[in-house]
Formats: C-alpha cells, sequence, structure tokens
C-alpha cells in the first residue's frame, strides 16, 4: 500500500484540481481579509468551510468515478493491490489535502494578516474532522453514483454551490430569509461554519451541528457503500 500511495500523491500534486482547492480559498481570505477586524471569528470559519468542501465534494468524487471509468478499480481486482486499498489511499490523501489547505488558510491569516486565532484546539479538530467526514461522505456518494468522472464533476459543482449558499458562505445569514438561513443549519457546511465559529469566539461547539455533521457522515457513507460499484 505504500508504493500505491507514493504513486497516487505524485498524481495529486500534478492535478490542477489540487491547486485550486488550495489557492481558491486562500484567494478569498487574502481578498476580503485585507481589512479583516481584530477578534474576528467569521471569515476563517468560512475560509476553511469553502477548503474542505471543495476537497470533499470535487476532487474526491471526480477522481473515484474517472479511475473506475477508465477501468482502473477493476483491473485492480485482478493483482494483490485491491480496488479497496486504492479507495482507502485516495481518502486519505485527500484528507492530507484538505489539510494542508486549512493549514495554509492559517499560517497565512495568522502570520500575514493577523487574523484572530483559536486557543483551544481540540475543539476545532473535532469540527474539522466531523465536518470533513461529512463531506467526504456526500463525496463518496456522488462518486458511487455518477457514471464517468465528467458526471461527478458536474454533480459535486451543482451541489457545491448551493449548499454553500445556504450555510451562509456566499452570503452573511442575516441578510438571508430566515427559514433559508434554518435550513442552511443543517447542511453539511452550515453545521460546520457554524462549529467553527463557536470554536473561534472560544467556546465549545454546540452539540446540534456537530450531531448534524455525523449524521451526515454515519447516514450518507452507509448508502455510499450500498450504491458504490468498481466497474
Amino acid at each position: 500500500m505504500t508504493k500505491l500511495a507514493v504513486v497516487e500523491f505524485k498524481l495529486l500534486v500534478r492535478e490542477p484540481g489540487a491547486v485550486f482547492s488550495l489557492l481558491i480559498p486562500l484567494f478569498i481570505l487574502v481578498v476580503f481579509g485585507s481589512s479583516i477586524q481584530p477578534g474576528d471569528t467569521v471569515l476563517l470559519p468560512i475560509a476553511l468551510a469553502i477548503a474542505v468542501g471543495l476537497v470533499g465534494l470535487y476532487m474526491l468524487p471526480t477522481t473515484l468515478a474517472t479511475y473506475r471509468e477508465r477501468g482502473i478499480l477493476r483491473r485492480m481486482s485482478t493483482t494483490p493491490a485491491r480496488p479497496v486499498n486504492l479507495l482507502v489511499v485516495q481518502v486519505l490523501l485527500q484528507l492530507v489535502l484538505a489539510l494542508a489547505a486549512c493549514g495554509l488558510l492559517l499560517a497565512v491569516a495568522g502570520a500575514v494578516l493577523g487574523a484572530h486565532l483559536p486557543t483551544r484546539v481540540l475543539p476545532g479538530v473535532l469540527t474539522f474532522l466531523l465536518g470533513t467526514a461529512a463531506m467526504f461522505a456526500i463525496g463518496l456518494l456522488i462518486a458511487a453514483l455518477a457514471p464517468n468522472g465528467r458526471s461527478a464533476n458536474g454533480i459535486g459543482v451543482l451541489l457545491y454551490f448551493p449548499l454553500a449558499y445556504l450555510a451562509g458562505l456566499m452570503q452573511p445569514p442575516s441578510q438571508m430569509p430566515a427559514i433559508v438561513a434554518a435550513v442552511g443549519e443543517y447542511t453539511p457546511m452550515g453545521a460546520f461554519r457554524l462549529s467553527m465559529q463557536d470554536v473561534w469566539a472560544g467556546g465549545v461547539p454546540d452539540p446540534l451541528p456537530l450531531g448534524v455533521m455525523a449524521a451526515y457522515a454515519l447516514v450518507v457513507s452507509v448508502a455510499a457503500a450500498r450504491f458504490f460499484r468498481w466497474e
């Protein structure tokens, strides 16, 4: 599996989508962070949600669906490197990509923009893991249902923007209709943003959005496993 991970890592760093997933959230942070106020608890949680969403809803399903379309998963089933190993490696590498994107955001925000960073690490880590698990689960379901890589890409994009809007990543929830803002709190991105804002405010995330993310991760993962096809 180590050799497989090395090969997949080399392919990932050459993938334009990986660069896109790193630079787009950073661009948003830098553009809007130039006028960031001391103690701001909104911008960085939004940027982090954007980064994890791009990896989970765009990179992960597109890669896996493309591999199935090209017959790579089917051919691997006849070798000692079983296709499930490739699935595990891809999920781990996409997790590393999400970590790298978030780490880059935190580094630039703290060192360059002078943004407020939370002092409580564990709640932030818990929120990141649950939010990533929820969005990766949706990505795996897209990969399971999409007939090819291009379809997975399109479905991911079509899901990403409505979810991002409902989550309050494109427009402040205070400026949205009350019912739309309320619905957004029960989306994986919305729950991620809310929990991260609690962390940035120095508190402990509310159990409800944490439970929402955990429910998405569990239920959607089961559905993805049920419908996933190797060929």
